[in-house]
């Protein structure tokens, strides 16, 4: 078996524990769901105002499902999975560590497609009419999940599985509450809306805004921004990734 197949089957594997996990299941769409239809049908965000309420909700839901499951949910996953021996056992095997990675990487990606599809689903059911500008999305989504779980992978090879629960949710919860995520970049302290643009979540979020709130390509600036969060985060999960 060569290395591409080897790593589409490891991909195929871990698809299909990911959508037996019933954690993962309620982490990837359940939450993503309830978020979109709190911010498009309730009045406690000011994303649920305006003509624009359910696209600014979307990208909003976008986003948060990207770094939940490409970063949050990826790095505890193998945290634990290096703590319990499961990487370990799959040392032993012919698949390479390069191999296992980019398996993971193509499951990761495939279910966030699958959660953005249910997502948007949900958004026309409660109102939204998409654009031509709207397949935008789908390359911003896929460098974003990249990205993600390159710096995933990156956490869950340098830490222990319980400081990668700790951390990996600690920075979650830290970039969508002052990432430009939930609280809208010009809502922040001066210092903090100047970096928001630099960080994933914030790229994110321009990313996803521009197809479907301005209806048009996404800008560089977003593009570059997860291309170079990817290009570090590769480079850092190939040096601290470890079977145990």
């Amino acid at each position: 078996m060569s290395a591409q197949a080897r790593a589409m089957s490891h991909a195929g594997w871990e698809t299909r524990l990911l959508l037996r996990n019933g954690e993962q299941l309620l982490l990837t769409f359940a939450i993503p769901v309830g978020l979109l239809l709190v911010l498009t049908v309730t009045n406690l965000f000011s994303a649920s105002s305006g003509p624009d309420r359910i696209p600014r909700a979307l990208a909003t839901v976008l986003a948060v499902s990207v770094l939940s499951a490409a970063f949050t949910s990826l790095a505890i996953a193998t945290g634990f999975e290096r703590r319990s021996g499961a990487l370990r056992f799959l040392g032993t095997t012919p698949l390479s560590r390069t191999e296992l990675l980019a398996g993971k990487g193509l499951a990761t990606a495939l279910v966030t497609a699958l959660s953005a599809l249910v997502v948007c689903t949900v958004a026309v059911v409660v109102g939204w009419r998409p654009a031509p500008s709207a397949l935008w999305i789908a390359p911003v989504l896929l460098l974003g999940t990249a990205a993600c779980a390159a710096w995933g992978m990156a956490l869950a090879g340098l830490l222990r599985a319980e400081a990668v629960l700790a951390v990996a949710n600690g920075i979650f919860l830290v970039l969508i509450l002052f990432g430009g995520v939930i609280i809208p970049a010009d809502s922040l302290p001066g210092p903090l809306a100047a970096l928001v643009p630099y960080l994933p979540s914030g790229a994110l979020v321009e990313g996803f805004s521009a197809p479907l709130v301005a209806g048009q390509a996404p800008g560089a600036a977003p593009i570059v921004v997860l291309a170079s969060w990817l290009t570090v985060g590769t480079l850092l999960s190939g040096r601290t990734f470890r079977w145990s």
